[in-house]
């Protein structure tokens, strides 16, 4: 009550309702708890005593007194496996790769369109250049000559730009 003897205005809620408590998991009167009321060790034994963790917390003992457990139902827990890799580079590894078809789109239409009629020469496709090591052999190619340039090509890939006219060239 305020100092007027009026109550004083609930606040007001804004946003999502509150959430409601979970409905009550047993009634007291029936646990087990109750029934044991005046026993003198609560029904945990005499001699052991229910103390709080009389095996140690979590995982302890696993090389000692829960030897034969983890040897049992975890083998291997214990130890290392393999090499140490100091200064291990997750990206050392990558090798971004282009397909045989879509080589074309790496240069313009017109310089396709030149070369179709001037076939003296060739155009120079540099891979690596576009930001790709590696020439893959997924799809077809036209039968139109040309140069690519890059780190590496698989066997398909190659066979498919030799049978169009074209040259494959290995650069660091």
């Amino acid at each position: 009550f305020g100092s007027s003897g009026c109550p004083a205005p609930a606040p007001t809620r804004r946003g999502p309702p509150a959430p409601r408590a979970p409905p009550p998991a047993m009634t007291a009167r029936l646990k087990k708890s109750r029934h044991l009321r005046g026993q003198v060790s609560n029904g945990r034994g005499r001699i052991g005593k229910h103390r709080k963790h009389p095996g140690g917390c979590g995982n302890s003992g696993g090389q000692h007194h829960h030897r034969i457990n983890f040897d049992k139902y975890h083998p291997g827990y214990f130890g290392k496996v393999g090499m140490r890799n100091f200064h291990f580079i997750k990206h050392g590894k990558v090798i971004p790769t282009i397909n045989v078809e879509r080589l074309w789109p790496l240069v313009s239409e017109q310089t396709r369109t030149y070369y179709k009629e001037h076939t003296d020469k060739a155009p120079v496709i540099d891979v690596v250049k576009a930001g790709y090591m590696k020439v893959t052999g997924k799809g077809q190619l036209p039968e139109q000559p040309m140069i690519v340039k890059a780190r590496y090509f698989t066997k398909e890939a190659e066979t498919k730009i030799k049978e169009a006219g074209g040259v494959c060239v290995l650069c660091a």
